[in-house]
């Protein structure tokens, strides 16, 4: 009886030493780093990874000394399945918890693209082309995708101009383009509700949405958006052509996907179905992506007179009720020399508070024969 006694207690003192120190190497294992280089190594967890490949990754790396140790303690503590796809910056001389930590935060490295307000398609897939998120073509296939614009939408718009949403988006190595543009679509929609909310507007989402695109183009003046605004709802109210050349050079965008030179008379007396020299109303549909401020203008314009505007050649525009105070403004600010010498619409960016430059260079609206309005196809 004694001898059995005897065995049982050995037998509980190996136990004992083999759990402590059992234990005792996990814990050192876990508090000791696999380096002492203070530097950073890049990880990757990657989709349907399992724990055993994320660990021998890790090992692989220099990260931790031993997978299997990693393996077993990830079984044990049932943290294995609270590893998180991303890319991680990870210290070399982290401690192997501390390794943990980091891939089952979900915090992975992020990015971002700063869209500026104005941008058409065409230049926001440019954006995302110098970033590598995407290329030029894939990004404007997803833009035009009807089944994606359904979604976003609930309409049958030819694309996404004018609802991806201008302003800076972080994303990470495996965030999808498509979640990108989406992310862009619901800021818009959560801007166009706040100018709902501000005030009723007579216009459609479309039509507000189209004229604050043009509102955008204009003018870089914060102040002169509810004046621009205005010159255009006094127009429409009176069947007057909106003439403005930011949608004539629209049209050619969406014709040849680019533009590189100046604007040509030809040019403003081409019919398109965004030449609003060539048809009384809106163009088709919007010819950039307007900001809350533009978006907030074209539904609340200020109240003028106003029916011409021309540039003064410091990104800013002299109002006119009339012709005729247009034409004397023409002749002040665009037909005089030493109007023009040693201005420009760059001169925006040094006044205090001016805001973003101007997107639109100097124009002069100027009569052009009547076309009947292009018909939408959808």
């Amino acid at each position: 009886m004694k001898s059995l006694l005897r065995a049982l207690v050995v037998i509980g003192l190996l136990g004992a030493i083999l759990v402590g120190a059992a234990g005792w190497t996990a814990y050192s294992f876990l508090n000791t780093p696999a380096s002492d280089d203070k530097s950073e190594a890049v990880f990757e967890v990657r989709p349907n990874e399992s724990f055993k490949t994320v660990a021998a990754h890790l090992e692989d790396s220099g990260l931790i000394r031993s997978a299997r140790f990693l393996e077993l303690y990830a079984r044990f503590t049932k943290v294995g399945s609270k590893v998180r796809v991303g890319e991680y910056a990870i210290r070399r001389d982290a401690k192997p918890k501390d390794v943990l930590a980091t891939i089952t935060s979900g915090k992975s490295i992020e990015y971002s693209v700063s869209i500026p307000e104005g941008y058409n398609i065409f230049e926001i897939a440019d954006v995302f082309a110098k970033k590598n998120i995407v290329s030029r073509d894939q990004f404007l296939q997803i833009v035009r995708d009807p089944q994606l614009i359904q979604e976003l939408l609930g309409d049958d718009a030819p694309s996404l101009e004018g609802y991806l949403f201008p302003e800076t988006y972080s994303y990470t190595k495996f965030t999808t383009p498509t979640q990108i543009v989406k992310m862009m679509v619901n800021r818009f929609k959560e801007n166009y509700a706040k100018v709902q909310a501000a005030g009723e507007s007579s216009l459609s989402r479309h039509d507000l949405v189209t004229l604050a695109s043009i509102i955008e183009k204009e003018t870089g003046a914060p102040e002169e958006r509810p004046l621009i605004s205005s010159v255009f709802h006094n127009r429409m109210k009176i069947n007057m052509r909106l003439q403005t050349d930011p949608t004539t050079i629209y049209g050619i965008w969406e014709k040849t996907g680019e533009w590189n030179r100046n604007i040509s008379k030809q040019d403003l007396l081409t019919p398109s179905r965004y030449n609003t020299y060539t048809f009384t109303g809106l163009p088709y549909g919007p010819i950039s992506n307007p900001g809350f401020d533009a978006l907030k203008a074209a539904a609340q314009p200020a109240t003028s007179e106003y029916l011409f505007f021309v540039s003064k050649n410091n990104g800013t525009h002299n109002f006119s009720k009339d012709l005729a105070g247009h034409v004397k403004a023409i002749e002040k600010f665009q037909l005089d020399a030493k109007a023009r010498a040693g201005h420009s619409w760059r001169e925006l960016s040094k006044r205090p508070a001016a805001g973003e430059e101007s997107k639109a260079s100097p124009r002069v609206t100027t009569p052009v024969k009547q076309a009947p309005p292009p018909k939408r196809n959808d």
